[in-house]
């Protein structure tokens, strides 16, 4: 099933062997990773990081995240971080911690060739605002977080079918399903035609999953909860417990 899968697949995260292993394996199209992630993987050398990420991988995409907080600053962290290599994409958030929009600086970066992944995207207003911004420009990612959409509740299927009729207006900007919760999502963006999905290792590990007949998954599931009854020694009889 994964062979059929239209979507480009982008492996997340910041551990680089597992990056590397990774950009071995045919369907995975690309990367992304952000400060959190690199913080939780112990990366505290972030230009060393990416360097040895883009010597090693050279034919697919990466994003790499700015970190400033204030406009002028994102803009040239941008810029810097955008001339590392070709295959870099500049994950720039869509407002900073005020609220105050980065459409602007999205604009100016695009027009003028820079690769840009706007990020932390919740709301349609939000998607409408970054693909005006992207028009024209340069290849681009909106990436929207159906994950965080779903944790509050909200259904991200609709929610992404609406985002995706707004970002295909503008050709040269893909709609990326960001921070999935189950290996269903990925199922769930190829189906509305979502141009990408990232995902983490722990959902990558059950890719193999993919397809796989529920008959044959109800037994190897009753397998594993008797084999681990036997290994535990379980008994009906109660312990005696010593006084």
């Amino acid at each position: 099933m994964l062979d059929q899968l239209k979507i480009k697949l982008f492996g997340d995260g910041a551990d680089i062997e597992q990056m590397l292993e990774l950009a071995t394996k045919p369907y995975i199209r690309g990367f992304t990773t952000n400060p959190t992630l690199m913080r939780k993987a112990g990366v505290t050398d972030y230009v060393g990081f990416a360097r040895r990420v883009l010597a090693e991988i050279t034919d697919k995409p990466i994003s790499f995240e700015v970190f400033s907080d204030e406009l002028e600053e994102i803009h040239s962290q941008a810029r810097e971080i955008s001339s590392w290599a070709p295959n870099v994409y500049v994950k720039v958030p869509v407002t900073n911690t005020r609220g105050e929009s980065t459409e602007e600086i999205v604009r100016a970066l695009t027009t003028s060739g820079v690769q840009v992944n706007v990020t932390g995207i919740f709301t349609l207003p939000q998607v409408e605002t970054v693909t005006r911004a992207l028009e024209g420009g340069a290849p681009s990612v909106v990436s929207v977080f159906a994950g965080r959409i779903a944790d509050a509740g909200v259904d991200p299927i609709p929610h992404m079918t609406k985002a995706l009729e707004i970002t295909s207006t503008v050709p040269t900007a893909e709609l990326l399903w960001a921070s999935p919760r189950e290996l269903l999502n990925i199922v769930q963006a190829d189906q509305i035609g979502c141009d990408i999905i990232t995902a983490t290792q722990d959902i990558l590990a059950k890719l193999p999953l993919l397809g796989k007949d529920l008959a044959e998954y109800s037994r190897d599931t009753v397998t594993m909860f008797y084999t681990d009854a036997q290994e535990s020694g379980f008994t009906l009889e109660e312990a005696t417990v010593p006084s």
